[in-house]
């Protein structure tokens, strides 16, 4: 088959795009032959896909019907022309008017003219910008996080965020709907360029006006491709930054006074919360009580500084009026297709979501498999083994790591400890209520299996009251998710109740996967990858149930972090910096987000879901995207006390320099990278290769005989 000249225009383009990145991009480092790689690798898969697509599938597919015939449309100038079963924005086609290759010149009247292959060559241009745009966001990302605990700007790119640039990139539905002219690939794309722009906002103190207009401008662009960005704008970045304008009030670190009533207790820590000095543990320390503390704490200093936050989330605050504006300009959310796009309460969307983040992301579980296999090892027998006799890997036989209530929080550094000497003080007895609230709140025994049985009765519930199954989802049979309604939500009721164990099982680890090492999702010890960086305590710990009775008068000791700029970059701290990250590429790769980012990212997530009654992988998409952008790395370890698996790699000589290896790169990146290429080739197979056509109960064709494909 002779492809077009734009197709091969296009193409070309794809190919060239990663050297041309690689070879001119403004830093360099250790990594950037391996980023050369990855995306030249990248971009040679998704040609050869956009290829096979072309020439197998040659006519518009299923939602292409729709969109193809749009765009086409715009290549002509016929902007005032739209299809009415269209429900999102054009985005996607005056996006395709500036790719090259895509418009060429035609004898038509109009003049010019877009082919399938060349609209549909939009998304494989745009997948490279948004592996490119995902190394970005996750480099800033691991900046912002080390500079929480360092006063050092982290400008080297590390290894894992390439690495997790390519995965993202090769994540099944990104990469399936590349080949296809679907709107999700740019969609995701554009709101990478508006988080993007966020992270490089709060790695400052105040942003210029300028980029205040920047921040509205491509806020907006966004919902030009789904209506739904708005919330991962303006709830998720837009919350972030709110969260970001709190922590920059930096009030003076006091040591807490002895209190021996609750409500004293309570109002001295509402009386610091208004102040800024608020409690936002990282995600490795969060218990169930963090969250509502969390939250708690923001919201106070919130209310209290309503100025100073307001200055940071007003273009955010811009952009949902502009929304505001287009659904009461447009009578509703969607453009067209109305009245199968109604808009309800879809709970279940959020019990749906953990099952789909494990399948693709089964190779970051990999740490909760480990003690399992621990066990296993212990129980067969030992004997003959090269290691059966030796000594644990030094790293997990470290003392294990305790951010226990009544240690970790009530002790900053030991130094600090011993010079306060608040052990050898007596103290009066705290009044009866306090000492049962601290009590309480203090044994996590306690709070962990009243949060477990609340979440499960609260999936009981959702699944018992609000379990909708929309139409469409019964009667396309070109869906996956249509086979998975079939033979598990749809074979018998009391299955609908048995899911929930897999939907608890699923939360907890995708939770316990962002956290890093956990010991509310996992059981660690010291060899966990955050505890190797020798930070302490970090800054924002302020739980109102701490007493100052017997223990430090502060629970962290760590100072606020305070604004980097180029006149207060240390020479001397940069290449200490440089070094270290040469002897130890993950370190700074390997610090969790903080709880508020995690609860804002479950905020966005639910509102982007929850008012959705059909079940489409594609709605997922933008969730894993943000998700998978903040695990943090892992080194290998076996996450329990005694390390049977550490010790015998590290301790065979055939294996320990596998171990070593393992212990500064992500083991699960590459797991994760053939997974997503297996899962990949199948469903690339599937679809190209197995057609087959409609026929009702009868025999009768259906659609005119047209060849029907299975996707996601």
């Amino acid at each position: 088959m002779e492809l077009s000249q734009g197709y091969k225009t296009v193409a070309a383009f794809i190919i060239a795009l990663p050297l041309f990145v690689w070879r001119f991009k403004n830093s360099s480092g250790p990594n950037s032959r391996l980023e050369g790689f990855f995306f030249y690798c990248l971009s040679v898969a998704s040609v050869s896909w956009l290829y096979a697509v072309s020439v197998l599938v040659p006519e518009p597919y299923l939602d292409e019907v729709f969109h193809i015939p749009q765009a086409q449309k715009y290549c002509q100038g016929r902007f005032q022309e739209w299809d009415d079963k269209i429900t999102t924005p054009p985005g996607l086609y005056l996006l395709s008017l500036v790719t090259p290759g895509v418009i060429r010149p035609s004898s038509s009247i109009s003049g010019y003219f877009c082919d399938v292959k060349s609209l549909r060559a939009t998304n494989v241009v745009v997948l490279m910008i948004l592996a490119f745009l995902v190394l970005k966001c996750r480099r800033e990302i691991e900046a912002r996080l080390y500079e929480a605990h360092a006063s050092t700007r982290l400008r080297n790119t590390s290894q894992y965020a390439v690495h997790t640039a390519l995965n993202i990139a090769l994540f099944p539905l990104l990469f399936f709907f590349s080949g296809l002219y679907y709107t999700d690939v740019v969609s995701t794309a554009a709101v990478l360029v508006a988080y993007l722009n966020h992270l490089k906002r709060i790695g400052r103190d105040r942003s210029s006006a300028l980029n205040d207009l920047t921040t509205i401008f491509l806020g907006i662009v966004t919902l030009f491709f789904r209506q739904t960005n708005v919330f991962w704008v303006v709830v998720y970045m837009g919350g972030l930054e709110a969260v970001h304008a709190v922590k920059t009030l930096r009030p003076e670190q006091v040591d807490q006074p002895v209190i021996l009533t609750l409500f004293r207790q309570i109002k001295y820590f509402a009386w610091r919360y208004s102040l800024g000095d608020v409690h936002d543990p990282p995600l490795h320390m969060m218990w169930p009580d963090d969250m509502v503390f969390c939250v708690l704490s923001l919201g106070i200093a919130a209310i209290c500084n309503p100025i100073h936050v307001i200055r940071q989330i007003w273009p955010y605050v811009a952009v949902l009026v502009s929304f505001g504006g287009f659904v009461a300009w447009n009578g509703g959310v969607v453009l067209g297709d109305k009245s199968n796009h109604v808009a309800t309460i879809h709970l279940p969307q959020m019990l749906y979501i953990w099952p789909f983040f494990a399948f693709f992301s089964l190779p970051l579980l990999v740490p909760y498999a480990l003690p399992i296999i621990n066990i296993g090892l212990r129980i067969l027998p030992q004997a003959g083994s090269p290691t059966s006799t030796s000594k644990p890997a030094p790293e997990a036989n470290a003392e294990p790591a305790s951010f226990s209530f009544s240690k970790s929080r009530r002790s900053g550094s030991s130094d600090k400890d011993s010079a306060t000497g608040s052990s050898d003080r007596i103290y009066p007895r705290p009044s009866k209520p306090l000492e049962i609230a601290s009590f309480i709140f203090g044994i996590k025994l306690i709070l962990w299996p009243l949060y477990l049985l609340a979440t499960i009765v609260l999936s009981l519930a959702i699944v018992r009251y609000n379990t909708i199954i929309h139409p469409f989802t019964l009667a396309d049979n070109r869906h996956y998710m249509f086979y998975i309604f079939r033979y598990t939500i749809r074979r018998a009721s009391w299955i609908r109740y048995a899911l929930v164990v897999p939907y608890t099982l699923s939360r907890w680890m995708t939770w316990g996967t962002v956290a890093g090492c956990s010991r509310f999702f996992t059981i660690h010890t010291r060899a966990c990858s955050v505890y190797g960086n020798g930070t302490g305590n970090p800054p924002f710990l302020s739980h109102p149930m701490v007493t100052n009775v017997g223990f430090s008068p502060r629970q962290t000791y760590t100072p606020f972090p305070t604004e980097i700029t180029e006149n207060s970059q240390d020479t001397s701290k940069d290449q200490e910096l440089t070094k270290a990250l040469e002897d130890d590429p993950l370190l700074a790769s390997v610090i969790p987000a903080s709880t508020s980012t995690g609860l804002i990212f479950l905020l966005a997530t639910t509102l982007s879901l929850m008012t959705a009654p059909l079940v489409e992988p594609r709605y997922f998409i933008i969730p894993w995207v943000m998700w998978r952008l903040l695990v943090p790395a892992w080194r290998l370890h076996d996450h329990g006390g005694y390390s049977d698996i550490a010790s015998r790699l590290s301790n065979h000589p055939k294996t320990r320099p596998l171990f070593e290896f393992f212990q500064h790169y992500d083991l699960r990146l590459i797991i994760e990278t053939f997974w997503f290429i297996a899962i990949n080739v199948a469903t690339g197979y599937i679809f190209l290769t197995k057609p087959y056509i409609w026929k009702a109960e009868d025999g009768t064709v259906l659609d005119d005989g047209r060849l029907q494909r299975f996707m996601w």
